[in-house]
């Protein structure tokens, strides 16, 4: 719990959170966001996502989601997977679709329930670069994959991991 900020203990912790997130590849890279703050190294890489809120459907808060922190537009096309993550301060059921691009440019966006942001950069990775990273600074759903082709083979799975 020491390494996760407590500014995000205290909006997203002792609570379970059920979070969209998206899987946006084009050509051979995946668009991962850097966030600060969620374990010692002060460096993860996951794809573009959050929290649901009250009366949004998970394709209208992954579209929200991708525009805070991406600044893209997205059409969101197929579910592909579950991912349970647990810690000691956090606990969240993450839903994975497949989406893509339809408009925006890509920028580092925020999340605006934090004052002091969290995210550091977006970009578009390699499998490759991604493998260059720590397991423990890349989401728990790359270490599934070989490749970025394989995100594709989760279709249907429930991933589980727990800190």
């Amino acid at each position: 719990m020491q390494d996760i900020h407590p500014e995000v203990v205290q909006a997203f912790g002792n609570r379970v959170r059920v979070r969209v997130c998206g899987i946006l590849i084009e050509k051979d890279s995946i668009l991962l966001v850097n966030h600060r703050g969620l374990n010692k190294s002060n460096l993860f890489w996951c794809p573009p996502g959050g929290g649901i809120q009250f009366g949004e459907s998970a394709a209208e808060s992954l579209q929200r989601e991708f525009r805070e922190e991406t600044g893209l537009e997205i059409d969101v096309l197929d579910f592909l997977c579950v991912n349970e993550y647990s810690s000691q301060a956090l606990q969240a059921v993450e839903l994975f679709f497949l989406v893509r691009r339809t408009g925006g440019h890509i920028a580092t966006g925020t999340d605006p329930e934090l004052k002091q942001q969290i995210i550091r950069e977006v970009k578009f990775m390699t499998i490759q670069e991604i493998r260059n990273y720590l397991p423990a600074e890349v989401h728990n759903l790359f270490s599934y994959c070989s490749t970025l082709a394989d995100i594709y083979q989760l279709k249907g799975n429930f991933l589980t991991k727990n800190a």
